[in-house]
């Protein structure tokens, strides 16, 4: 009998009809339900938790910070993520209601930014008032308790956020205050040096007015006796004074009647040249007379004369020309001397005249003469009691004299006492040339010292101060998404259950083969490829769905596959070999291997962190090697630990066949205990 036929003949067994052809189809399908179902469903939990309702309450009433601008942190938080999606953000009017609904189950959980949330973050502003800004958040394990891990790293990482930008500003602030500060002291010590100058400048003033108060102590002297010269000529002027004040009340008394008399000469003024215009006209007219008598005698003889001249020139005597010539000369020939007493008249009638145009003249000023009349007498009088007050004003003056006098006594010692001020503030003036010019050196040095970052710096220093450690991720090998984190757990924990499940419904070894004469290591085999074939199927079912069905896309699918193959045999061998060595109980042995597997080989959290005594456990069993491999295989990682895990693989599956072929050759002595076990599962 060889090893194949026994492996046919069990598999003609198991597929005799058509419910055995259905079980095993079954059986093969069982790494399916566990493992390609259970990926599906977790394969991307993190991607839908926007289905995850979740109540936000934002009561942030915003602040303004010490520079003016406004922050609403609040709201940018709550946009941020609503715009987020990673959960179904409801908006909430009031922490009760979010309270209410968390512990209903309506809500997961409850972020809660309270009113004085920008307060806070703007708060480091101001030294005696720095508050921590708190986000609040309500979670309650009764929903689910990984959800709470989850939320705290959301709000850790807002917390960061949040921390990060507010700090950025503050550091911001922070480095523009020292480049104010800078940019302060630079104008502070041109200040100082403009100062320095300045005092310089005031020292050379100094020196000039020591030189100056000498010169009004010497000038004070001066004016000390000058005031005395002029106190001597106040006293001469006040005499005068009362002097002239005298002579001009006598002159206002002998012109009282002035203005009267005036008035008189001005009245017989105008009579006189009211007479001689009378005259004046009277002779006029009598020359006027004379003149025209004359003029007409002449036109006479010049009409004589030219009806002569007709006549002639009719008689053929003259000639029209010489008869023209004649009348030409007659024009020209001056006219006869007028007689002496038309001479005569004509003189007086001109002195007349010029008599009349004088007493006019007189007539005129008189009148005047009599208008002024009355405006001299009043300011005589005016003048005279000027006169009175200048005498007044004159004593006065020789009295303030003697004060001024007094003054100027006194003008001369302060004129000392300043010079001598003069010489020490000449002194203090020099010193303090140089404080002021050691203030500006110092100041332009300790400006020097005083950072002054550019734009570009500041936005770097900023970030940096805001965010001092920064973790530079380097991933040699990345899962993909959630379920191809846990594919390598879970491809090798269904494949163990998997085989377990054939256990169920498949003989370890067979009656028949025990009883032929076949050697124990055939019979051994025999029965172990069937549970191999199933295996493999199974092996080979799961790798398809999971990488095309599910998208797992594993870095390198064929040794993945290989893989899934050799932990088939090494598990079908085990768990063939176990069962057929101890019979029923060995089932319950399996399935405790499976539990300790199962929080031994560090599928989900590092095994290293498990309890010491199962270190010991992972180093022993299987199954934590093959979650190594697949998940190197999966991602991508190094190759090197493939060849020993396939053949400490391989090594189990010798382990699992020996265990077998001790069972065969147990087996092959029927006791009682074979004819009716005592238990049977």
């Amino acid at each position: 009998m060889t090893v194949l036929r026994l492996a046919r003949s069990e598999l003609r067994r198991m597929t005799g009809g058509l419910l055995p052809r259905l079980t095993i189809l079954a059986l093969a399908l069982v790494p399916l339900l566990y493992g390609a179902v259970y990926l599906y469903a977790n394969w991307d939990p993190y991607g839908k938790l926007n289905q995850i309702d979740a109540a936000l309450v934002v009561e942030d009433t915003g602040a303004t910070s010490a520079d003016g601008a406004r922050l609403e942190a609040g709201k940018k938080v709550a946009e941020s993520l609503v715009d987020g999606h990673v959960f179904n953000w409801q908006t909430v009017s009031g922490t009760a209601e979010a309270d209410r609904g968390v512990s209903t189950g309506k809500y997961a959980f409850a972020l809660k930014i309270p009113e004085d949330f920008s307060a806070n973050l703007v708060s480091p502003g101001s030294f005696d008032a720095a508050n921590q800004a708190m986000l609040n958040v309500t979670t309650n394990d009764a929903n689910n308790y990984l959800l709470s891990t989850i939320v705290d790293k959301l709000t850790t990482a807002v917390h960061s956020t949040v921390a990060t930008e507010v700090g950025e500003e503050t550091a911001n602030q922070l480095l523009t205050g020292f480049g104010t500060i800078h940019s302060q002291m630079l104008k502070a010590a041109d200040g100082a040096g403009q100062l320095a100058g300045g005092v310089a400048s005031l020292h050379d003033g100094t020196v000039t007015l020591h030189q100056g108060t000498g010169e009004l102590k010497t000038g004070a002297a001066d004016l000390y006796a000058g005031q005395l010269k002029l106190r001597d000529g106040a006293n001469t002027l006040s005499s005068g004074a009362a002097q002239l004040s005298g002579g001009l009340a006598q002159l206002q008394a002998k012109t009282a009647t002035l203005p009267a008399d005036s008035q008189q000469l001005a009245a017989g003024a105008a009579q006189v040249a009211a007479g001689n215009a009378a005259l004046n006209a009277q002779l006029q007219g009598i020359a006027g007379q004379v003149s025209a008598t004359e003029q007409a005698a002449a036109q006479a003889l010049r009409g004589r004369v030219l009806a002569s001249n007709s006549r002639l020139v009719a008689a053929g005597v003259l000639t029209p020309d010489q008869a023209d010539r004649i009348l030409a000369d007659f024009d020209a020939t001056p006219a006869p001397p007028a007689s002496a007493s038309a001479g005569k008249l004509k003189q007086a009638v001109a002195q007349v005249q010029q008599l009349a145009d004088g007493s006019a003249a007189v007539s005129t000023g008189a009148a005047k003469f009599a208008d002024a009349t009355p405006a001299l007498t009043d300011a005589v009088g005016k003048a005279a009691s000027g006169a009175g007050q200048l005498a007044g004003g004159a004593s006065t003056l020789a009295t303030g004299q003697q004060s001024a006098l007094d003054g100027a006594g006194k003008l001369s010692q302060g004129a000392q006492k300043l010079d001598e001020g003069a010489a020490q503030l000449e002194t203090g003036a020099a010193t303090a040339a140089d404080g002021a010019g050691t203030l500006a050196g110092e100041l332009a040095s300790g400006a020097g010292e005083v950072p002054n970052p550019d734009d570009g710096q500041k936005d770097s220093l900023a970030r940096v101060m805001a965010d001092p450690v920064a973790v530079s991720n380097v991933s040699q090998a990345k899962a993909g998404s959630y379920g191809a984190g846990l594919a390598p757990f879970f491809l090798t924990l269904a494949l163990w259950i998997g085989v377990f499940m054939l256990i169920q419904a498949m003989r370890p070894v067979t009656q028949r083969a025990l009883a032929s004469n076949a050697p124990a290591w055939k019979i051994a085999v025999g029965g172990w490829l069937p549970f191999l074939a199933v295996a493999a199927i199974q092996a080979s079912l799961l790798t398809l769905v999971v990488d095309v069905g599910l998208g797992l896309d594993p870095a390198h699918p064929v040794l993945m596959w290989l893989l899934m193959l050799a932990a088939a045999m090494a598990f079908s061998a085990i768990i063939q070999g176990v069962v057929a060595l101890l019979g029923s109980p060995g089932k319950l042995v399996v399935l405790i291997l499976l539990v300790l597997q199962l929080v031994s080989s560090g599928g989900t959290f590092p095994w290293q962190t498990t309890p010491e005594p199962l270190h010991v456990v992972h180093q022993l069993l299987p199954m934590g090697y093959v979650v190594s491999g697949m998940r190197h295989l999966i991602y991508g990682a190094d190759l090197a630990i493939i060849l020993p895990t396939m053949l400490g693989l391989l090594g189990y599956t010798l382990l699992g066949t020996a265990m077998s072929i001790i069972a065969v050759r147990k087996h092959k002595y029927w006791t009682l205990k074979t004819l009716k076990p005592e238990i049977t599962v």
